[in-house]
């Protein structure tokens, strides 16, 4: 029998990320892969042979600063240029880049760090301090000149750190490696339903899978344009938009963050043709009136004519996670799919729809956990680092992933999403674990019980808030109670995780065997009086 490991690397013989890169350095040397467009509007831009020389300038700077094959490297800044520019020389290295989410607080960035084993960082003005003072296992830490094209404080250049530019090597002494396909070339972290997020780990070939079916999942020619606004460190930017681009040579326009005033400003500047959409960036630009474009995709979860109609745009279906590193769903080009519909599954990639309390396959019209399979390292992610509880929890043993997400079989095999995991939250296009922010809220005292659900929020689609019953013995009034919950929330997770309101109950409600009954609380959070 045939090695599995070495079937996968056979798939992509000679071929990693920066053999890509090179690959449109020497076909379309002087074709923009890169302009950034920071808030001030000064504009730059780098063309692939420029951007392959500077990718081998910072890896020959990693090289000598002692960096090598399989290092971890945290990356933790804001969209930038140099977050970019440095994530592509780790993997001509050979090392992974680990981007993190930059809302975290102290004790996450230490978690993300400490479990990667990361040997040094590359970070922004604004988060050295932070990361110096957190992350105290770095052999070095280097910091870009301003915060994504903004001036830093006085304060925050305080740092005493080395720049950015000291990464900077001679690109001619650059002499490369072997090309391994199957080496990690990335690490995310994703929240779920534990306690702890997980270090997702990519591959170059993941990242090549990505080049090659997401131009053909969402129409994407040589002459295309892809205006990445979410953040780098998820799946959205670094594969649905940067890998697929990457595929077939055309060009990204990169912002700090998601710009309602200079949306439509970016896109016709740069005729920008492919966008990602999340609920919060249509909503945005609602009362905007719509120019003439050359937008011709916009990339969504579900298939919604009347955003169509709207952006006068292709908008596609597609469904994925951090885990299946690119569209696992999707709509063509050329069948009518329902309204609603996430589409079919894209080819490479097997779906079943299983009864998680059963484990039997669901019928059309069911409701049950989607399961995905597919090669690791390929279709679906290598694993999660150094994580064995976590893939014995996600992988059956017949190589099923368990998405955690709940979807129905409909006609003509049209997929729909229904829910998530019961305890996992989406705020603003950010997962968050209910059970991590339930774990900091225990930290402080008088409580006995707690549950942290999701209210629905108009901007962003959720956010989170925490019911408690308190203990006998709490002596605190209820306002210093939830005020002393909400600052240990504060000062242990990231803003977005931070419930925005604690309330009070003798009881919970509870479902069968005892469990509480956290849609019954999620209907009571919706009609509870807006948090101030």
């Amino acid at each position: 029998m045939l090695d599995s490991a070495a079937v996968a690397a056979f798939q992509f013989a000679g071929q990693d990320i920066p053999w890509l890169v090179d690959h449109w350095a020497t076909h379309k040397p002087d074709h923009p892969v890169l302009i950034w467009e920071p808030k001030d509007g000064r504009s730059r831009r780098w063309t692939y042979s420029e951007f392959a020389k500077e990718t081998k300038a910072f890896a020959a700077g990693l090289t000598a600063r002692g960096v090598k094959k399989g290092d971890k490297v945290l990356i933790h800044a804001d969209n930038c240029p140099e977050a970019v520019i440095a994530w592509y020389a780790c993997a001509r290295v050979g090392a992974v880049g680990v981007t993190t989410n930059t809302r975290s607080a102290g004790p996450e960035i230490e978690y993300f760090a400490s479990h990667t084993g990361c040997v040094g960082a590359i970070t922004q003005p604004q988060y050295a301090k932070l990361v110096a003072e957190h992350a105290k296992g770095l052999g070095w830490i280097v910091v870009t000149e301003d915060n994504s094209g903004e001036q830093a404080s006085a304060d925050q250049l305080d740092h005493g750190r080395e720049p950015f530019e000291a990464l900077r090597g001679d690109a001619a002494k650059w002499t490369g490696r072997p090309a391994d396909p199957m080496a990690p070339i990335g690490i995310m972290f994703t929240s779920g339903t534990t306690s702890r997020p997980k270090a997702v780990v990519h591959t170059h070939a993941n990242a090549l899978w990505s080049s090659r079916m997401g131009p053909i999942n969402i129409d994407m020619t040589t002459d295309d344009t892809y205006l990445v606004y979410l953040p780098f460190f998820h799946v959205n930017a670094q594969s649905w938009s940067i890998w697929t681009t990457l595929g077939v040579g055309g060009t990204i326009v990169l912002q700090p963050k998601f710009s309602a005033s200079r949306f439509w400003e970016v896109v016709l500047a740069h005729d920008v043709t492919h966008i990602s959409l999340i609920p919060f960036v249509f909503k945005a630009i609602a009362g905007q009136p719509i120019p003439a474009h050359k937008l011709k995709v916009g990339i969504f979860g579900l298939i919604s004519p009347d955003l169509e109609k709207w952006l006068g745009i292709r908008v596609l279906a597609a469904w994925g996670m951090t885990e299946t590193v690119i569209h696992a769903t999707r709509n063509d080009w050329f069948q009518t799919y329902p309204t609603g519909s996430m589409g079919k599954p894209t080819p490479g990639y097997e779906f079943m729809i299983v009864d998680p309390d059963s484990g039997k396959p669901c019928r059309e019209g069911e409701i049950g956990e989607l399961w995905v399979r597919g090669c690791r390292g390929i279709q679906l992610f290598l694993e999660y680092f150094d994580n064995e509880e976590a893939m014995g929890k996600a992988f059956t043993q017949d190589g099923w992933f368990k998405t955690g997400d709940r979807v129905v079989l409909g006609q003509e095999g049209n997929f729909f999403y229904k829910d998530r995991d019961k305890d996992a939250l989406k705020v603003g296009g950010e997962n968050v674990s209910a059970r991590e922010v339930e774990d900091v809220c225990r930290t402080v005292g008088g409580i006995a019980d707690v549950a942290v659900v999701g209210r629905k929020h108009p901007m962003l689609d959720q956010v989170a808030v925490a019911f408690v019953i308190r203990t006998p013995d709490e002596k605190r009034s209820e306002a210093e109670h939830a005020e002393a919950i909400l600052a240990a929330c504060r000062a242990k997770l990231a803003d977005f995780k931070v419930p925005r309101a604690v309330w009070f109950r003798d009881e919970f409600p509870t479902a069968t065997l005892e469990k509480v009954a956290k849609n019954r609380l999620r209907e009571l959070a919706d009609e509870m009086p807006d948090p101030s």
